[in-house]
Order: structure tokens, then C-alpha cells, then sequence
């Protein structure tokens, strides 16, 4: 095994000092109960540039699953529907006006409101695929990009046809010949719902085409996306429906074992997650050919990406199916060297962001550094006891520091519920007074040596509590959080574009301190 000197790390668009907002797409305004690649992702783009920004992170944008959770996609490579602008339909003539009209529910909505977006927009995808039929133009472009994604997409449009035709029972209740996948079954299958397939065809076609202009847009601005990887599958992906043997699954298809974390002080029962693990022994059989082909499709959407759950390429918590929590798991080792080195030679590097956030081991820091891969801080962390390195005085220079994830309260509601003698520790720490606590925060990550700091936009806003994006554990009213109108002025974004250009995160403007130290 080598040493990190002896495996330098290869540069990436990592290693730039820089600064970016964390916000999913969902979280931003429109007319259709929730954000999406639209005109409002646009601007807000515009807006991230003209505030000094250089990565604009999203949580994963695959279809939502279990929960509406983008970490419980039943696609590794799929876009999500609900992502779909509607108003760039109606722009390509496939929606007119009158259609777009929300009702008065979704029009004033402050949450996203999953439900009734997804009813609403599926109508109008299902009237702008009848539309498209009549346009060559389009049809012989959708041709083009079905064959460019010959390897996931006729599967993955089959795969929702058929979960559509089941009335959205998991693939583990089909009939014996789809759920096994035996080639008379499918051949039947595609021909009866060859509609419904095209359809769930042109849905990915036209997230495709939003994405790519939106990202177009972002590189001529000077931004780049950060996206978000999970470490398992849903337990109703279509991964585990068309390749069973590099999960751990019964004959039948479900799991003989989940993934979890094990108990902890915070967690007594641990935490029990349900996802399907990998059969490691036979991932590497195919020389890791699933984890190529995932982060692959990934980095054609984004520039760089954060593995969640890191951890996990070094051991993961096995839980027994049928266990009500996480006790009674155990440890499994995984050979994460060997997956990494695999990784690096096929993707010809890895622009990767390690999520080593807790019950992380020396050996998993090991792993992180070896392949100089940088590591997570989140600043609210380093305020419990044994946790210092969280703070920005102890960075390094290969981070990722933030002042919370989207796992966190925000930074205002983590403050409000400590106690006193607490809370003045950290105002002591970050030199402010309570009404700029956010903005203390992140001059102090700002100032700090770490490469990349990100901010949620709650934390950006001083927003509390309640504009939580995700309380872990928990079933109901995730994910749901929506900037409020009018929050992306000039003033704000000038403020941003200062602090970026005061501690060299501007790579577009040379800071005063900067121009300084330069040659004459």
C-alpha cells in the first residue's frame, strides 16, 4: 500500500480556493408547487456569479423516492420529472399558456408541495408528449439521445412503465417472469406498454436538454455544480431489478441484509435504513464496473461530486432483514484502496468530496487522505465535546467546510437551542453579536484555510428553524423548504461578491490583499 507521498493527489477543480451556496433546485421559486431547471435556476445561477460564487451545490437529482427524498431515487441515472420546467415546455411550443396556469394551491405555495406539483405536472408532461409526437425535428433528436444512453435509458423507461402499470408496487411483487427479467416477459412487456415506455423516454429527453442548457449556462458564468452521490440504492431501484447479483438479495429479490449505523449515544437503537447492500466480492469480479459507470454518469452532469456516506467504501453496518433497528448488525470490511485506485484509472481522476461525517475511524481518514480526497467540517459540529477539528482555526487546505449540511438545523436554529453558557462560547469564538451570527460564521470559514466553503442559503439568509431542509429519522415535511420570493437582491449578492473578494475565494477578481502580494 502506498504512502500519500508516495500517491500524490491529482489536481481538480477541488483544489481552487473558492466559495459556493447549497440549494437544491426544488428550494427555488416558480408557479408549479416546487423549483425546477427553469427560468428561476437561471437566475439564480446569474445571481451566485454576480455574488462572487464558484459552485453552486445540489443534493442528488434523480427522481425522488420513499419519503420525497433525493436520497431514495429508484434510479442511479435518471433525472428527476419533477425537475422538468414546465414554462421551457411551453417556450418549445409543446405547452401553451393557458395550460401552464397553476391552480390557486400551487400558485401560493411557500413549501414544495410534492403531491399535488407531481399530479399537476404529470398531466401537462403527458400533453407535451403528445404534442412532441407531431414534431420530427424533436423525434429525430430523442432518437439520437436514446442511443447515446442505450446503456440505462430502455430499461429504466420499461422499469417505469411497468411500476406504473402495477400501480406503483415495488418490482418485488411483479409476476414471476418481469420480476426475474426473463426475455419473453420484457419482449410482451415493451410491446404492450410501447406508449408508456416512449413516454417515460421523452420525459428524460427533455430533463436532458434543461440540464445541459442550464449547466451551459452556468460554465459561461463561471460556476460550476456540485452534486451528490448516495453511498446505497433504494430498496425498490431499478439497479436491484436488473443486476440481483451484486446485491446481497434473496432468490425472491429482497434483501437478506440492510445497511444502518450501528447504536450510539445519540442513536440507542442505531439507525436502520432499509437499502440493500452490494456484494463487494462480486462488484470487484467486474472490476467495479457498477461504481464506474454511477460516478461516471455523474460527472456528465456536474463538475465535481460528494460522496455521501464515504464510510462506506471502507466497511459498512450489516443489519439482518427482519430486525426492527440497527441492533444486532455488525461490521463488514470493504477494500476501498482497491475500489479508489479503479475509480481514479477509469474516470481519469476523482473529483470527489469524502462526506466523512460520524463514526469515522482512523482507517477511514487513512483512506480519504491517501487518495487526496477532501474531507467534510461543518462548524456546528465543532462547538461538541471531541470535536475541534470542526472548527476553522484546525483546517487544512483539502476541505469542504460548511456551516451545516442539509442533514443540520440551520446555523440561527442550532444556535437557539443551546444553553446559554454554550451559546456564548460560540459568540465568543466567532466574535459577533447574535444578529450577525451567520454572517460571523462564515467569514470565519471564509477567512480559514480550507479550499472550498459552502453555505447553505438558510445560513446565507439567517433564517431559523423552520427553514430546515431534512430532519434525519424522521418520515414527514422533508425536503419541503422554498426560498422566499425576493431574497436574491443586489445588495445581498454584493455583500457576498466583498467577503469572497477580502479572502482570495473570488478566482474570477484578484482581492486588494492579493494584488499586494504580487510582482511588481
Amino acid at each position: 500500500m502506498r504512502s500519500p507521498r508516495e500517491n500524490p493527489p491529482a489536481t481538480t477543480v477541488l483544489d481552487q480556493r473558492c466559495s459556493g451556496i447549497l440549494l437544491h433546485p426544488t428550494s427555488l421559486a416558480g408557479p408549479h408547487g416546487a423549483g425546477d431547471l427553469g427560468p428561476a435556476a437561471h437566475r439564480f445561477a446569474e445571481f451566485l456569479a454576480s455574488a462572487g460564487q464558484s459552485f453552486w451545490q445540489m443534493l442528488p437529482v434523480g427522481p425522488i423516492g420513499a419519503g420525497n427524498s433525493p436520497y431514495s431515487s429508484p434510479s442511479s441515472y435518471a433525472g428527476s420529472p419533477w425537475l422538468v420546467s414546465l414554462e421551457e415546455l411551453a417556450r418549445e411550443g409543446l405547452l401553451t399558456r393557458q395550460e401552464l396556469a397553476p391552480p390557486a394551491s400551487l400558485a401560493r405555495a411557500r413549501r414544495a408541495l410534492f403531491d399535488e406539483a407531481r399530479e399537476f405536472r404529470g398531466a401537462r408532461l403527458w400533453r407535451a408528449f403528445e404534442r412532441f409526437e407531431s414534431k420530427p425535428k424533436l423525434s429525430g433528436e430523442l432518437a439520437e439521445f436514446r442511443e447515446k444512453n442505450a446503456a440505462w435509458l430502455p430499461d429504466y423507461a420499461l422499469f417505469c412503465a411497468l411500476f406504473d402499470a402495477h400501480g406503483g408496487r415495488a418490482w418485488v411483487e411483479w409476476d414471476e417472469g418481469l420480476r426475474r427479467r426473463r426475455a419473453a416477459a420484457l419482449r410482451k412487456a415493451r410491446a404492450e406498454l410501447a406508449r408508456q415506455v416512449l413516454f417515460h423516454e421523452f420525459v428524460q429527453f427533455a430533463f436532458d436538454r434543461q440540464w445541459q442548457a442550464l449547466r451551459r449556462r452556468c460554465r459561461s458564468l463561471g460556476l460550476r455544480l456540485l452534486g451528490d452521490v448516495p453511498m446505497f440504492v433504494a430498496p425498490d431501484a431499478i439497479e436491484a431489478w436488473q443486476s440481483p447479483q451484486i446485491f446481497q438479495l434473496d432468490r425472491s429479490g429482497r434483501p437478506r441484509a440492510v445497511a444502518g449505523v450501528p447504536p450510539d449515544d445519540f442513536n440507542p437503537n442505531g439507525q436502520h435504513w432499509g437499502n440493500p447492500l452490494y456484494r463487494w466480492d462480486v462488484l470487484a469480479r467486474t472490476r467495479y464496473e457498477f461504481w464506474v459507470e454511477r460516478l461516471g454518469a455523474a460527472l456528465t452532469r456536474f463538475d465535481a461530486v460528494r460522496l455521501d456516506h464515504f464510510i462506506g467504501f471502507h466497511r459498512y453496518w450489516r443489519v439482518p432483514a427482519g430486525s426492527r433497528d440497527a441492533h444486532g448488525g455488525r461490521f463488514v470490511q470493504v477494500d476501498g484502496d482497491r475500489v479508489l485506485r479503479k475509480l481514479r484509472a477509469a474516470l481519469g481522476g476523482l473529483p470527489f468530496v469524502a462526506e466523512d461525517l460520524g463514526m469515522v475511524t482512523e482507517e477511514v481518514r487513512a483512506l480519504r487522505d491517501r487518495f487526496g480526497l477532501p474531507g467534510m467540517r461543518v462548524l456546528q459540529f465543532g462547538f461538541n465535546p471531541g470535536a475541534g477539528e470542526h472548527l476553522p482555526h484546525r483546517y487544512r487546505s483539502r476541505l469542504f467546510a460548511c456551516t451545516g449540511t442539509h442533514d443540520t438545523d440551520t446555523l440561527v436554529g442550532w444556535f437557539s437551542g443551546l444553553r446559554e453558557r454554550d451559546r456564548k462560547r460560540v459568540l465568543d469564538y466567532l466574535g459577533s453579536r447574535r444578529k450577525d451570527l451567520s454572517w460571523a460564521a462564515m467569514r470565519v470559514i471564509l477567512m480559514s484555510v480550507a479550499n472550498l466553503a459552502v453555505f447553505p442559503l438558510q445560513d446565507v439568509l439567517g433564517l431559523g428553524r423552520e427553514a430546515r431542509m431534512n430532519r434525519p429519522g424522521t418520515a414527514a415535511g422533508n425536503w419541503e423548504w422554498r426560498a422566499p420570493a425576493g431574497v436574491f437582491t443586489k445588495e445581498l449578492a454584493e455583500n457576498l461578491a466583498e467577503l469572497c473578494l477580502t479572502y482570495d475565494r473570488d478566482p474570477r477578481r484578484a482581492s486588494p490583499a492579493a494584488a499586494t502580494r504580487a510582482p511588481p
